[in-house]
């Protein structure tokens, strides 16, 4: 899975390293030689502190943008990366380009998602990023990267497909929305079941990866059996921290 997971995100084109940040825990041993075995870039860093394993990432690899894929979106889109990082790159196909601290397409209650769960993306700037660093201090904040960004932000709708803010921290913040709302789909990993769900999707793809995203929606209207594999798994919340983070 994690090999999808890089190949995928590595084929976006605003996409120019693709690292896998993981621990130091002896529990993710196999992850860093599957990546070295792979010639896949793995840096190691704190299981608690994930804030802190993204900025040292991206320090180390002198990233003016940090775009955030989790390791458990096997279908993640490359076009959709793109499109969320042309919102904080200075890009000339948009005229929203370069204005955003934080882009993303599906936030946390109450703001909401219309993509399916498994196709997030969140980019932020390394300076934003480097800010969150420096001054994220409640738990949810260092284990889930980004909410530092957008706690308490107000959106303002500008269309169907993109909703604006600044958040009280003086974030500027972009989140990009899908027409059709596809945001109770539930294709990320978690569970035995996701997993089968997946293994199932790629069997109807002959194990090709260079699907996307649109092509499995099809697929999952075409064979609505298939979402029932792991209808019943509760997604994650923000709230949702390692309790041993806390003892630290």
């Amino acid at each position: 899975m994690l090999a999808r997971v890089f190949i995928r995100t590595s084929r976006a084109v605003t996409v120019t390293e693709t690292i896998f940040a993981t621990t130091t825990d002896s529990s993710d041993d196999p992850v860093a030689e599957y990546c070295d075995f792979s010639g896949i870039p793995v840096r190691r860093g704190s299981l608690y502190d994930v804030l802190d394993r993204y900025y040292q990432s991206a320090k180390e690899a002198k990233a003016d943008v940090v775009v955030r894929i989790t390791a458990d979106c096997p279908v993640i889109d490359p076009a959709l990366i793109d499109d969320v990082v042309k919102t904080v790159i200075s890009d000339q196909s948009s005229v929203i380009s370069g204005q955003f601290d934080f882009a993303a397409n599906r936030l946390p209650p109450p703001w909401g998602r219309t993509y399916p769960i498994g196709l997030d993306v969140e980019v932020c700037t390394f300076a934003a990023l480097e800010r969150a660093w420096k001054e994220a201090r409640e738990p949810q904040h260092r284990e889930h990267v980004m909410p530092f960004f957008y706690e308490g932000i107000q959106l303002n709708t500008v269309n169907r497909t993109l909703q604006t803010g600044v958040s009280p921290r003086g974030f500027k913040v972009a989140l990009l929305h899908h027409t059709t709302d596809f945001g109770d789909y539930r294709w990320t990993v978690d569970t035995p079941e996701d997993l089968e769900f997946i293994r199932q999707v790629y069997a109807r793809f002959d194990g090709r990866d260079d699907f996307t995203w649109k092509e499995v929606l099809d697929l999952v209207h075409d064979e609505p059996d298939l979402m029932k594999i792991n209808a019943g798994v509760q997604h994650k919340t923000l709230k949702d921290i390692d309790n041993r983070a806390l003892k630290k």
